[in-house]
């Protein structure tokens, strides 16, 4: 812990919860339409958080290719930044891996 003046400062690496969520849900649904990374996705997704998840990201991807609603891509996204939310308030030391995948995939979507 580092200290100024007596009082301890927040490490670095600590990240605000409801926004990781809500970075990862809005690159979640980008991802869903982006055939090239879509796999690896699901992959990683599941393995940060569970085989449950890649199949909830296929549900995802069907309802955007299926939905006649105009705003389909703001209801998912709001859907996965709750339940993101959810599974980071019990398991916040997902937090950080989640994060990155997030990074990740914000890079490989900016190279298509």
């Amino acid at each position: 812990m580092t200290y100024l003046r007596g009082e301890a400062l927040m490490p670095a690496n600590v990240l605000h919860q409801p926004r990781v969520a809500f970075d990862a849900a809005r690159t979640l649904v980008d991802v869903c339409a982006a055939d090239d990374i879509f796999a690896w996705y699901g992959d990683q997704l599941a393995a940060v958080l569970g085989p449950s998840y890649q199949r909830d990201l296929l549900a995802t991807r069907t309802e955007l290719t299926r939905s006649q609603r105009v705003d389909i891509r703001n209801i998912e996204t709001g859907k996965w930044r709750v339940k993101l939310e959810d599974v980071l308030r019990t398991r916040a030391d997902i937090a950080e891996r989640l994060h990155h995948l997030t990074q990740s995939a914000t890079t490989r979507l900016a190279r298509e």
